[in-house]
């Protein structure tokens, strides 16, 4: 599915970003993150080892929310696999997003050990959700 253009552009932007896995026992679990998109895939930076990684290694799918920050009252809400998971590049990835959303180097919370993974989202739904 080709990415909506106003959805792409926001995808380029500093905006809020919620995504949903599943956990084994089936709940889901949500985290926020930074999000971006190559024009095709939406992409998230992640740690190899964390949660969000674990889930979609085991099941791909996953649900993703991209607000407006202009008008966080109103966003995208997106279904979508996950189908691609890279290590190559994830550094300067993740580096290049905390410049994006706060202007400033990535402080490397975890360490600069950590092995940052780049997940490609193919998008399968989009619904644009305006408030009112």
């Amino acid at each position: 599915m080709d990415l909506p253009d106003d959805l792409a552009a926001l995808l380029r932007r500093p905006s809020p970003c919620l995504v949903s896995t599943t956990m084994p026992d089936g709940q889901p679990h949500l985290t926020q993150t930074w999000v971006d998109t190559d024009g095709e895939l939406v992409l998230v930076n992640t740690v190899r080892g964390y949660q969000k990684l674990r889930n979609v290694e085991r099941d791909p799918r996953v649900g993703l929310a991209v607000l407006d920050p202009d008008d966080p009252f109103s966003y995208w809400s997106l279904d979508g696999e996950v189908v691609s998971a890279t290590e190559e590049g994830g550094a300067e990835h993740i580096e290049a997003l905390s410049q994006r959303y706060t202007g400033k180097p990535y402080p490397w919370f975890g360490g600069r050990d950590q092995v940052r993974v780049v997940l490609g989202i193919r998008v399968t739904k989009v619904r644009m959700r305006p408030w009112g």
